[in-house]
């Protein structure tokens, strides 16, 4: 069997608009530095999400040292600062009950964009948003804006099952093969190589590089994963898929939450040492 490694890593500066790849993240106790700290909401304070507001994925947000870059084809770059953080907002989601509005000029460039008013949020200070116990946190543990672990880990082994998963499927229906699926469709902060498809599933501690982890629980996927990044069509897979094979609990399943146990940097290439393994 191979030693799995790091094949990439992604951060999503922005809740919901398209990743940016990076060879090296630093771990910060709730997750990858810079990753998730900003979030789209319209005027009544709610979160906006690519499933309804696919557009989002129209824009790409780059971590300044001063905070943000926007930048969305045929519009100019913005730069967006980390605003006060001693002017919150008032909202309807817990998660962003300490947020801090970045000002009127994210917010016409993003409305301007999407066709509707909306603001863009900073996320303060994470310690403020506990994982909850629900889902596997433990005191101490936090999270950014991302939803219930720190960060994301998926693998390309079980991506291609999923694939061979989805063709067979095709063959059966009499359908055209389909087209792999890209892995952004997942939006995982850290992708592995390795030789057997889901051994995440296992894993309850690991370390990325020097850096370890501790797995909170299996990632449940959404509509959203239908949405092809690229042309922001819709369709069956890879929920069709996974409801055939991954299906438990009412929910789907493809990719691990982890929290950080320690800080440190990861990079690409990095090996992925599995210490200990979940009792269920």
């Amino acid at each position: 069997m191979s030693q799995p490694r790091v094949r990439s890593l992604h951060l999503y500066p922005v809740k919901s608009t398209a990743g940016v790849s990076v060879a090296q993240a630093a771990v910060e106790p709730w997750g990858l530095a810079e990753d998730r700290r900003w979030s789209v909401v319209d005027q009544a304070g709610n979160r906006l999400v690519a499933w309804d507001v696919p557009q989002l994925l129209r824009v790409r947000a780059v971590p300044i040292a001063t905070g943000v870059r926007l930048s969305a084809t045929g519009r100019p770059d913005l730069l967006v600062t980390r605003p006060d953080r001693t002017v919150r907002v008032a909202s309807p989601h817990t998660r962003l009950a300490t947020a801090v509005p970045a000002g009127p000029a994210a917010a016409d460039w993003l409305s301007e964009l999407l066709g509707r008013p909306v603001s863009l949020l900073w996320l303060d200070d994470p310690r403020l948003r506990p994982v909850s116990p629900v889902k596997g946190g433990r005191p101490g543990e936090f999270l950014s804006l991302a939803d219930v672990g720190p960060l994301l880990l998926t693998s390309r082994a079980s991506l291609a099952q999923l694939d061979r998963w989805s063709a067979d499927r095709a063959v059966t229906d009499g359908a055209p093969a389909p087209d792999p699926l890209a892995m952004t469709r997942f939006r995982p902060n850290v992708v592995i190589d390795g030789d057997r498809p889901f051994a995440e599933d296992g894993w309850a501690e690991l370390r990325i590089g020097q850096v370890r982890f501790r797995q909170v629980q299996l990632c449940d996927r959404c509509v959203f994963t239908t949405i092809d990044p690229v042309d922001l069509s819709r369709g069956r897979e890879p929920l069709r898929s996974l409801a055939r094979h991954r299906r438990w609990d009412h929910q789907t399943w493809f990719g691990s939450r982890l929290v950080p146990r320690s800080a440190g940097l990861i990079r690409v290439g990095d090996p992925v040492l599995v210490d200990g393994l979940r009792a269920d």
